[in-house]
């Protein structure tokens, strides 16, 4: 070949090489290479619901590592970014911002907070991200145009119903109400206000705690001067811990009552005995109570990794995980979002093991809507 000719051909054969890398670049789907398939996640890992965003991860972490020891899916590796956001709804948002931007995730789960899940699914529709398990159970985050996201946990709806029933049933009706001030515990307030309303019922009295707590001693007099029979709690994460103290030294036999998210495990622990007695919803099994086969693969996962910390929390997570990791099965090898999307929603009465997720209703997407209710032990577990 000649100079000349290869000169004038030089151009054709660059845009020729180029053109493999360029098309595989445009058709890759983001979070996804032949080996890995990265999950994202923000999460609260300090502040006040710090004790939960630690769940999230090590539950997270021990089905991850169970499923990638027997090959991961299709033969990719789970891997899972999660980024801290401290329960501050503006770092959750800059945190899914950056995932979605630097094109480094293929999925959203669990990022963790009403008030933060609200500020990021606007993204997650506009961005075709599939999202599983948002860490929330608020009604006003399930909506039919939420056509991205799957619900794993009941909704605060459910769970302050079921409470409610509970308490009435056994003659309770002069409920005090103390909630969260934040979208989260006005949700929660208007809850329960609501399925007292249905019975004809009233709250004794319902008062606002400052998420840092600084409040609680105003707080606490206002419940006492209600004068209610029992004290229903619509808080999340260390608050918890301080205003159930507070309680149980100004009334120590006042019952309490609380929903799942009341009490991270790490917060049982600080609560110690002045827990015992007092009664919380559960959204999934308990994670001690092995006769579950769900229960035995999560604890044999832990163990696998060195803890037996088991928890309400950490169970959640390690749940959410295995439907996220059916999903990726049933998408197929050739991954895409739109595929797992479908995938996900043929989910339908999934048993995981005494456990069922079942999509099979319309948008929006909720899996399980199991309640129980379980009463605190002096050790920080459940008892009967």
């Amino acid at each position: 070949m000649t100079r000349r000719r290869f000169l004038s051909l030089a151009p054709k054969l660059a845009a020729l090489s180029l053109a493999p890398a360029f098309i595989r670049n445009a058709n890759a789907q983001e979070g996804v290479s032949a080996k890995t398939v990265t999950i994202g996640c923000s999460a609260a890992l300090s502040g006040a619901l710090g004790g939960f965003g630690g769940a999230i991860k090590l539950g997270a972490d021990a089905a991850i590592a169970q499923i990638n020891a027997k090959g991961g899916v299709h033969g990719r590796q789970i891997q899972l970014q999660i980024a801290d956001d401290g329960y501050v709804a503006q770092r959750t948002t800059e945190n899914v911002k950056k995932m979605i931007g630097d094109g480094s995730v293929f999925a959203l789960m669990s990022c963790t907070g009403t008030p933060n899940n609200a500020a990021i699914l606007p993204m997650v529709e506009e961005s075709s991200l599939p999202y599983l398990a948002p860490f929330t159970g608020a009604s006003s985050l399930r909506s039919a145009g939420t056509r991205n996201v799957f619900h794993v946990r009941a909704s605060y709806t459910d769970e302050t119903q079921r409470l409610v029933q509970k308490l009435l049933g056994m003659g309770i009706k002069d409920l005090g109400i103390v909630y969260l001030d934040n979208a989260f515990g006005k949700e929660l307030l208007a809850d329960a206000t609501a399925a007292l309303a249905s019975k004809g019922v009233r709250p004794a009295v319902h008062a606002a705690l400052a998420i840092d707590g600084k409040n609680l001693a105003d707080v606490v007099a206002q419940v006492m001067a209600g004068k209610p029979a029992a004290v229903l709690l619509g808080t999340a994460g260390t608050a918890s811990v301080g205003l159930i103290e507070a309680l149980k030294k100004a009334s120590p036999l006042m019952p309490l009552v609380g929903q799942s998210v009341t009490l991270s495990a790490s917060d049982l622990k600080n609560l110690g005995a002045a827990g015992s007695g007092m009664a919380l919803t559960m959204v999934f099994p308990d994670p001690y109570r092995a006769k579950v086969q769900i229960v035995r693969d999560y604890q044999a996962a832990m163990r696998a990794i060195g803890s037996e910390d088991f928890s309400l929390g950490t169970l959640e997570s390690y749940i959410n995980t295995r439907v996220l990791a059916e999903g990726l099965e049933r998408a197929g090898r050739d991954l895409t979002r739109p595929k797992l999307r479908t995938a996900l929603m043929s989910l339908q009465k999934f048993d995981l093991g005494g456990f069922n997720v079942d999509y099979s209703s319309a948008a929006p997407f909720v899996g399980s809507r199991f309640v129980d209710l379980g009463v605190l032990g002096s050790n920080g577990r459940f008892v009967g």
